[in-house]
């Protein structure tokens, strides 16, 4: 009887640890992490310049928890199928990208598009493209890569959506967002309920000029396409945010933003932000 409790005790700590965080801890702070600041590395340090390069944005992906990095792929890599100990959810920047089953049919994603990989679930990630650029968000870590005889289904299931597809809500369908800004929302994982995470992709109009109040203990924004003009009070250095630029806002702060082109931003919050 022992032995019995024992592996249902084991298997129940399994089915929770493999369900992905939907709350992160950590307080975001004020800070800006420019393209051309990106600290780039190997992510997979074992197989060298094999291996996409991974550009950090905040956190540590080789620790146990939540970071967001950038992805570098050469064209024509095609990754041997593979699991991650983790789910991650990805955002294309640049060029083509493919992530499913190793036997399926290429579906090439083009920037702009999303994707979620459950934890434990094989595939292959692939790119086509002269120049491939992806940003990918965990909730936990480590990292890992691990073979696809370590599978395992931890209840999640794999999404790709092409940009085509995303469905977007105009600023009048918002109760958080200021009706004249003409600020569009598509949304792509997590919960509105308190204290839930939650990201969405934010579509700034060019000509836009305004601030973002965050409300919330963590708020961290991905400058997926165009560009925009950041600074968080008159007082401080304006910073211009191309593709793959971070920024980071504490609680209570309203950074100033301004576009000359149409932007698209990937906002992952803990909680309520306001656009006016």
């Amino acid at each position: 009887m022992k032995k019995i409790i024992k592996v249902v005790l084991l298997l129940a700590v399994i089915g929770v640890n493999a369900q992905t965080p939907t709350t992160d801890t950590i307080k975001s702070v004020n800070e800006v992490v420019t393209a051309d600041d990106v600290e780039w590395g190997w992510l997979n340090p074992l197989r060298g310049d094999k291996s996409p390069a991974a550009g950090k944005l905040w956190g540590d992906r080789t620790k146990n928890e939540p970071a967001g990095f950038l992805v570098k792929f050469k064209k024509g890599f095609s990754s041997p199928p593979h699991i991650h100990n983790i789910t991650y959810r990805g955002v294309v920047i640049k060029g083509l990208l493919h992530n499913d089953d190793e036997n399926a049919e290429k579906q090439w994603l083009t920037p702009g598009s999303y994707w979620q990989q459950p934890a434990g679930e094989a595939h292959i990630t692939a790119a086509n493209a002269d120049d491939n650029l992806a940003f990918l968000d965990i909730q936990e870590g480590p990292y890992l890569v691990q073979p696809t005889s370590e599978a395992f289904d931890n209840g999640e299931r794999p999404i790709n959506v092409d940009k085509t597809n995303l469905v977007w809500l105009n600023a009048s369908d918002m109760a958080w967002v200021s009706e004249k800004s003409n600020v569009e929302t598509a949304f792509l994982w997590g919960s509105h309920e308190k204290n839930q995470l939650s990201a969405s992709l934010i579509k700034l109009p060019a000509g836009f000029k305004g601030k973002i109040k965050n409300l919330s203990p963590n708020f961290r924004a991905v400058v997926i396409s165009g560009k925009v003009t950041h600074q968080f009070s008159k007082k401080d250095d304006e910073n211009v945010l191309e593709p793959g630029s971070y920024f980071g806002v504490e609680e209570g702060a309203s950074p100033r933003l301004k576009t000359d082109v149409e932007t698209v931003i990937y906002i992952r919050s803990n909680g309520v932000f306001k656009i006016k």
